[in-house]
């Protein structure tokens, strides 16, 4: 080993964060195959997001032949971050032979930032015909964790396109409430991208609160009171304090068709 290489990786162990993303910036712009292990190895340690991202990026930067195989091994650790950061390289990396990989262990993990790294690195590198296979997958993880985690789902769940449609038409109708929220708001978002997801998942609990149904009759309630109030408003003296006669709140009206 160098003496170049040498200061490489104790600047890659440095306290300071600055200098531990300097020394991985340069391992980057100059790929040294002798430095793979000291990578992968901080990749599983580093405290610091911008650090794990540049540490990923000199990984890509390196021969896939070399990185692949270290990285796979990374897959199977017993430490948390070291699983998530290994399926993020393999995000970037994009190599579509990886995707046998990717397992239901992986795709189930029960540290929320492994998962979501599984979901959206399945999602890149599922062949076309497995893509119902992971759907189905995907599916046992609806309702799951904070807003967060359920938003990387659905943004995984989108970005598979239209192979998603039934099982979350099935999953909209499950008997936990958390579970056809969830499944509905990703259905909103399938439909119309640029909907919120917070606006999504709220319209959806109140559906499966409400039953579809009453859900639809709430909504009208609600549109009708509007466009009354809106005409109500526009016949109105300027400056007149008074409620036209017989208005009412939109909100109140939604409240009253909830019951």
């Amino acid at each position: 080993m160098t003496a170049l290489q040498t200061r490489m990786i104790n600047a890659l162990g440095a306290e300071d964060s600055s200098i531990r993303l300097q020394a991985a910036l340069a391992a980057g712009s100059n790929p040294d195959p002798v430095l793979v292990e000291t990578l992968i190895e901080r990749c599983a340690v580093e405290p610091d997001f911008f650090v794990r991202d540049m540490l990923s990026w000199a990984l890509i930067r390196l021969s896939p032949e070399i990185t692949l195989p270290r990285v796979r091994k990374e897959l199977d650790s017993e430490r948390n971050q070291a699983r998530s950061q290994a399926l993020h390289t393999l995000s970037k990396i994009k190599d579509k032979s990886t995707w046998p990989w990717i397992t239901r262990d992986h795709l189930r993990d029960a540290d929320d930032e492994v998962a979501r790294t599984a979901w959206r690195v399945a999602v890149v590198l599922v062949p076309e015909e497995d893509e119902k296979d992971l759907v189905d997958e995907l599916v046992l993880q609806l309702g799951r964790g904070n807003r967060s985690v359920q938003l990387s789902l659905s943004r995984a769940f989108v970005d598979l396109g239209d192979v998603i449609r039934p099982a979350l038409e099935k999953a909209a109708d499950h008997p936990d409430p958390d579970v056809a929220a969830h499944a509905r708001a990703t259905e909103m978002l399938r439909k119309d991208p640029e909907t919120g997801f917070d606006a999504a998942i709220e319209e959806a609990k109140r559906t499966v609160r409400l039953g579809p149904e009453r859900a639809a009759e709430a909504e009208a309630a609600a549109k009708a009171a509007a466009e009354k109030a809106a005409k109500g408003g526009a016949t109105t003296a300027p400056g007149a304090a008074a409620e036209p006669a017989g208005q009412t709140d939109p909100n109140q009206a939604a409240q009253a068709a909830e019951g």
